[in-house]
């Protein structure tokens, strides 16, 4: 994403909130890695590894206002940031301080939730639900306007996915195949989900190739445009409450 935007002659403005992880592919304007030492946290606080992600983002979340400052000072230089958060989805959706960085730059600029799954991992119907079933909980999580985005169609092609979630009967079908007691759940909620697809977004990317970008970016224009619509107004309304 970072590489297509730099190739557009439009650079980024990269954030990266993830303390744990090793090496960053791409350059980051703001690390959270020179601002929280995460193994310090670790043995500080006695946590495992997922405690001392979150509290790492809880310290960074005392500070984001210094964050959303320098945001604002590159609105102009930058037209996209790109928030590259924990890959363990619950570690930042379901914790405060997920909530409040979210919830800061929700209220400020226009901004897109994009949940990046594996393709190639997720051609099993019941990894597949199991996939469907985050993204949903972090749609109503967020309450943001939201992208699917399926990566690796290099080595398959997302077709399948979408049509397991346009056809029932196909999912059904596949399902079949499967004999586990997960089934039985997974056959329900995909009736439960049938809602949640009818206005989902979703895009199929190679990150490997860079095919599928130029689809993702015209889908984000819609959601910026949705952003406006209907989630800007009611975040202005709770600021004047407030």
């Amino acid at each position: 994403l970072a590489a297509h935007l730099h190739g557009q002659r439009c650079p980024p403005y990269v954030i990266n909130l993830d303390p744990a992880v090793h090496d960053l592919p791409f350059p980051a304007n703001i690390d959270i890695r020179d601002t929280v030492k995460y193994k310090e946290v670790m043995k500080q606080y006695g946590l495992g590894p997922n405690g001392g992600i979150v509290t790492s983002l809880n310290l960074f979340a005392t500070r984001f206002d210094q964050v959303m400052k320098f945001i604002e000072k590159r609105q102009n230089a930058s037209k996209y940031v790109i928030i590259d958060t924990p890959g363990q989805i619950e570690v930042f959706t379901w914790s405060a301080s997920g909530t409040i960085i979210t919830e800061a730059l929700a209220s400020s600029f226009p901004s897109v939730v994009v949940y990046v799954m594996d393709t190639s991992r997720s051609t099993n119907p019941i990894t597949f639900m199991s996939n469907m079933l985050y993204a949903c909980s972090i749609l109503y999580k967020t309450k943001l306007p939201f992208i699917v985005v399926m990566n690796k169609t290099d080595i398959i092609d997302h077709s399948f996915a979408i049509e397991w979630m346009q056809d029932f009967e196909t999912f059904q079908d596949a399902l079949n195949q499967e004999t586990s007691y997960v089934s039985n759940l997974t056959r329900s909620m995909s009736l439960v989900l049938d809602e949640f697809y009818s206005s989902l977004k979703v895009v199929g990317v190679s990150a490997v190739l860079g095919t599928g970008l130029d689809d993702f970016f015209l889908q984000l224009s819609k959601a910026v445009d949705e952003y406006e619509r209907e989630y800007r107004p009611e975040y202005e309304r709770l600021r004047n409450t407030l």
